[in-house]
């Protein structure tokens, strides 16, 4: 990372049985890699490297990196001190609603049958809510799913904007690392309904492990890490065990020498392991210093990748960008849009005439560090060129006449006006038309 950002990765320790290593390695292809990518001209006629961007920063003082970084730890950790699940009873179950009301299709575009999902129903268990009140770790990157089942369902797999990757089970992803609240089991007793403090869903019970008080006291240990390179691999022995994508949080040891994760029991229980040292400038202790090369460095590494609803097959959508990318400096967000928009200093720019609007981001928008949010989309300042602003985003594409899209579905970085030269954009959908605040740190 030309010496901006430091490894602190670790050595082999005897007591701690050191068999993980963390290395570099590639998320694995799938179809989420034949997605339609199309191309708008914004993505040639200007800088697509975020270092020619990143000389436009203006530092954000160490000391309040420091603070933003407490709430950001406060925060992850709450979940370890939850009682309940303190989530409105409409928001829990959305999705009984939502298969209730229409049809539902799976990833080969067949029908779930209404005897399919009236299982996940019965199978959530909603009855025992709260009735577990456990605590719990992820031990793998996993998925955080709607209802507990592996299926998808799509609402309609032949429109660009209702079939794949939109599969509404899924929810979320959760890191490795992430501290969990268990509400209860599925009747099956395969999955667990949980509370991250981003995100709640089921997950798969093989992804967790339990956790006891002695564990979390030892586990929450003030000094973190946090992976700056995307899709490292972990692994035990020869094994892979996990990918780790970028923004992962890890304890680290006071002299910044070793990492720990959580490696289940056959009781079922979470214990503490070292990681191997990997290679130089992977992962560095956070938050990270907020300066033109560590946020080229960071940015640069989501930029072509495939859109991914939820975190599905690995990717990322547009709120699990920006998430990722805040977090390695300090600065915790929620998993959607609609929260991450609640979690800065909001300036609200709706309703403004075009010219007016991109004036206003200019003016008051700060590079890397602000966020332009849309019922639905979020997308990270990065500054400007030629007078124009200019963000990161990760975009499904841009609204036509026929209401269908254009669709782009990967990482860009575009003007606040993508595909302006298609001869049939829609007027009224154009980002810079629908774009309704700025949120800054």
């Amino acid at each position: 990372m030309k010496k901006i950002l430091f490894s602190i990765l670790i050595v082999a320790v005897s007591s701690l049985h050191a068999d993980y290593s963390l290395k570099e390695g590639k998320r694995s292809k799938s179809a989420i890699d034949r997605l339609p990518f199309n191309s708008v001209a914004d993505m040639k006629n200007i800088p697509q490297k975020t270092s020619f961007y990143a000389k436009q920063i203006i530092p954000i003082p160490w000391s309040k990196q420091l603070e933003y970084d407490k709430e950001y730890n406060r925060q992850y950790f709450a979940p370890w001190s939850m009682q309940k699940f303190n989530e409105p009873d409409k928001h829990l179950t959305w999705q009984i609603r939502f298969v209730q009301k229409r049809k539902v299709y799976d990833d080969q575009k067949r029908l779930v049958p209404q005897k399919a999902w009236q299982w996940w129903i019965k199978n959530s268990n909603f009855e025992n809510m709260d009735k577990t009140r456990g605590k719990a770790i992820s031990i793998r990157h996993s998925n955080l799913r709607a209802f507990p089942t592996n299926t998808a369902a799509y609402r309609n797999p032949w429109k660009s904007t209702e079939g794949f990757p939109f599969d509404y089970n899924q929810n979320s992803e959760l890191h490795l690392n992430t501290p969990l609240y268990i509400s209860h089991y599925s009747l099956d007793r395969k999955w667990a309904f949980v509370h991250a403090k981003h995100a709640f869903g089921w997950v798969l019970f093989s992804d967790i492990a339990l956790v006891g008080k002695d564990f979390i006291t030892r586990f929450k240990r003030g000094v973190y890490a946090i992976s700056t390179k995307d899709n490292l691999m972990l692994y035990k022995g020869s094994k892979k065990v996990s990918i780790v994508k970028l923004g992962t949080l890890f304890p680290l040891s006071k002299n910044n020498k070793l990492l720990f994760i959580a490696e289940k029991s056959n009781k079922g229980f979470a214990v503490m392991k070292a990681l191997k040292k990997p290679a130089d400038a992977l992962v560095a202790k956070k938050p990270v210093k907020f300066t033109a090369g560590n946020v080229a460095y960071i940015s640069q590494q989501f930029r072509n990748e495939p859109y991914g609803w939820g975190g599905k097959l690995f990717t990322r959508d547009c709120s699990s960008t920006t998430r990722d990318f805040l977090g390695c400096f300090g600065i915790f967000l929620g998993r959607n849009s609609a929260t991450q928009a609640k979690a800065g200093r909001k300036i609200k720019i709706k309703g403004l005439e075009k010219g007016l609007k991109k004036q206003t981001i200019i003016k008051h928008a700060k590079p890397f560090r602000s966020l332009l949010y849309v019922p639905g989309h979020i997308g990270l300042y990065l500054g400007t060129h030629k007078g124009e602003p200019v963000i990161l985003h990760t975009y499904w594409g841009v609204r036509l006449n026929s209401w269908d899209k254009h669709t782009l579905a990967r990482t860009i970085i575009t003007t606040t006006e993508p595909g302006k030269e298609h001869p049939q954009i829609r007027e009224k959908s154009k980002l810079i038309n629908t774009l309704q605040s700025i949120i800054n740190f």
